[in-house]
C-alpha cells in the first residue's frame, strides 16, 4: 500500500509541528518524497522570525530532501509589505543522517542556494529580467567562479548565422543573444555543454497567445535559469570534466520587424526553416544552442533544458519532465537521477523516422511546427531541437523539456538544478554528488537502494 500524503501533527499552541512522509512510494517517484516535503514545509512551518527545520532521513535522500525544503523559501518579492519590515527571518535546517560525510554540508548549501538563484530568476518578470538584465546575472555568476563569459548580441548573431535566436529575438527592445560560461580544467577527458532556453518572455509573436495562456510567460526563461543555477553549484563543488553553459535569450516580442509566419531563417545548422508558427519559437533558439555547442565547442555530450511545449505537461505531468535522447543509457540515467535527486523525469518516445515528416516544407528543409498536433508533439519538438545537429550525429544528445514542473502554482520551483546536478555527479569531486549520480561507481549500489521497498518514517 502507498501513502498518498503526510501527516501532521502540530505541537504546543501551533508553535512546532511534526510530520511523518510517507513511507512508500511508487516506481515513478523519489525515494525522498521530495514532493512532500516542499508541500510540507509550505503549509506546516511555524511562524515567528526564528524558524528551525529538523529533518530525519537516510544519507541517500538528504540532497533530495535539501533541494526540496529549499523550493519551499523563494527569494523574489515586490510586495509592498515586505520591504517595510525591519525583521529579517532566518530559517535553521539541520539533517539527523547515519554516515554524513564533512564535505556533504556545502554540496547542499550549494544546492539550494543554486535553486533559489534559478527560481528567483523565473519569478522576476521581465520587466527587470529582461535580455540585459538576464546577462548581468551570467555575469555575476562568471565573476564569482573567476569566469568571463563569451556573449554574441544582437546584429552580431545575425552576422555570423545565429538566424534561429536573432529571427525571435530580433523584434524585442533588449536586443537577443548567445551568452557561454566555460569552466575546463586540466585533465579533462571529455567535454559537456548544457544548453538553456532562454525566452524571457513569451508573447507567442505574431501568432500571439490569449489573454488566458500569455500570463506566466515569465516563466520561458526556466531552462536557462536551472542551467546557470547548476553550472554555479557544480563548478564551486569541484567538476573534473569540460563543462560549458550555453544561454539562448531573447524576448519573443511583437514589433514592426519581428518574424512573420511564411518568413525563412537561416539556423547556425545551415538548415533552412519555414516558420509556420511563432510561437514555436523555443526550437529555434535551441537550434542555434546546441550547434554551437557541437561546432565551436567541440562537445561530446549536450543536453538542452526547456520549458519548450505546453504539451509536456499532458505527456508527463506536472511534476516529471520530459527526456528524450540518442542513447537509451542516458535515458535510464536521467530517470534515475530524477528519483535520486527529487526533480523526477520520465522517457518521450524517441523515433523520428516516423515524427519528423511532420515538419516537411515545400519551400525549406523543414517548417518549425507540427502538420498534426495530436501526433506526440512534446516529441516532435524535441526532434526539430536534435535534427540540427543531425540523427547520426556521433555523441550524446539529450533534450529536457520542463515546461510544467519549472513552476508550482504561481511560484517557481528551480526545477533542473537538482537534476543537472545528479545526472553529472559522476564528474564531481564531491562524495554527495557522486552518490546521487546515476552514472558513477556506486550506480548500482544507489539504484538497489532507490528498488528497495522502503519501510522507513522520516520526520520534519
Amino acid at each position: 500500500m502507498y501513502y498518498l500524503s503526510f501527516n501532521t501533527c502540530p505541537l504546543y499552541l501551533n508553535h512546532a509541528a511534526v510530520a511523518a512522509l510517507p513511507s512508500r512510494v511508487s516506481r515513478h517517484n523519489s525515494p525522498s518524497s521530495a514532493h512532500f516535503v516542499t508541500r510540507l514545509v509550505r503549509s506546516c512551518l511555524p511562524g515567528g522570525s526564528n524558524r528551525c527545520i529538523v529533518m530525519v532521513c537516510e544519507h541517500s535522500d538528504v540532497f533530495a530532501s535539501s533541494c526540496a525544503i529549499a523550493r519551499a523559501f523563494p527569494l523574489f518579492t515586490r510586495r509592498s509589505s515586505s520591504s517595510r519590515r525591519a525583521e529579517k527571518k532566518n530559517v535553521t535546517v539541520e539533517f539527523l543522517i547515519v554516515e554524513q560525510d564533512s564535505s556533504t554540508l556545502d554540496c547542499l548549501s550549494n544546492a539550494a542556494d543554486g535553486v533559489r538563484l534559478a527560481a528567483r530568476i523565473v519569478d522576476t518578470p521581465c520587466n527587470e529580467m529582461n535580455t540585459d538584465h538576464f546577462l548581468d546575472e551570467i555575469r555575476a555568476v562568471g565573476t564569482e567562479l573567476g569566469i568571463t563569459p563569451v556573449i554574441i548580441r544582437g546584429e552580431e548573431l545575425k552576422q555570423k548565422g545565429f538566424g534561429g535566436i536573432y529571427g525571435v529575438g530580433k523584434a524585442a527592445e533588449h536586443p537577443p543573444a548567445l551568452a557561454v560560461l566555460s569552466h575546463k580544467p586540466d585533465g579533462a577527458t571529455q567535454t559537456i555543454a548544457w544548453v538553456g532556453k532562454g525566452i524571457v518572455y513569451d508573447t507567442g509573436g505574431l501568432s500571439i497567445k490569449g489573454k488566458t495562456t500569455m500570463p506566466g510567460m515569465k516563466r520561458d526563461c526556466g531552462g536557462a535559469a536551472a542551467i546557470l543555477g547548476a553550472f554555479r553549484a557544480t563548478v564551486k563543488q569541484g567538476f573534473n570534466d569540460n563543462l560549458h553553459a550555453v544561454f539562448c535569450l531573447a524576448e519573443n516580442a511583437v514589433g514592426p520587424i519581428a518574424t512573420r509566419p511564411d518568413d525563412i531563417h537561416t539556423l547556425y545548422s545551415g538548415k533552412t526553416v519555414e516558420i509556420n508558427n511563432t510561437d514555436a519559437e523555443g526550437r529555434l533558439v535551441l537550434a542555434d544552442g546546441v550547434v554551437y555547442a557541437s561546432k565551436d565547442l567541440s562537445a561530446d555530450i549536450i543536453l538542452d533544458m526547456a520549458t519548450l511545449t505546453g504539451a509536456q505537461g499532458i505527456s508527463t505531468g506536472k511534476h516529471h519532465a520530459a527526456v528524450m535522447t540518442n542513447n537509451e543509457q542516458w535515458e535510464t540515467a536521467c530517470v534515475r537521477a530524477g528519483r535520486s535527486s527529487g526533480d523526477l523525469a520520465h522517457p518521450l518516445v524517441y523515433c523520428p523516422e516516423l515524427h519528423f515528416s511532420e515538419f516537411t516544407s515545400a519551400v525549406a528543409d523543414m517548417k518549425n511546427s507540427v502538420a498534426d498536433r495530436e501526433n506526440a508533439q512534446s516529441s516532435c519538438a524535441g526532434l526539430f531541437i536534435g535534427s540540427h545537429l543531425g540523427f547520426d550525429w556521433p555523441g550524446v544528445w539529450v533534450h529536457v523539456d520542463i515546461a510544467s514542473p519549472v513552476h508550482a502554482g504561481e511560484r517557481a520551483t528551480g526545477f533542473g538544478v537538482a537534476m543537472l546536478m545528479a545526472l553529472f555527479g559522476q564528474a564531481s569531486d564531491d562524495c554527495t554528488l557522486n552518490n546521487v549520480s546515476p552514472l558513477g561507481a556506486a550506480a548500482s549500489m544507489n539504484e538497489d537502494q532507490m528498488e528497495r521497498d522502503c519501510k522507513r518514517r522520516r520526520l520534519v
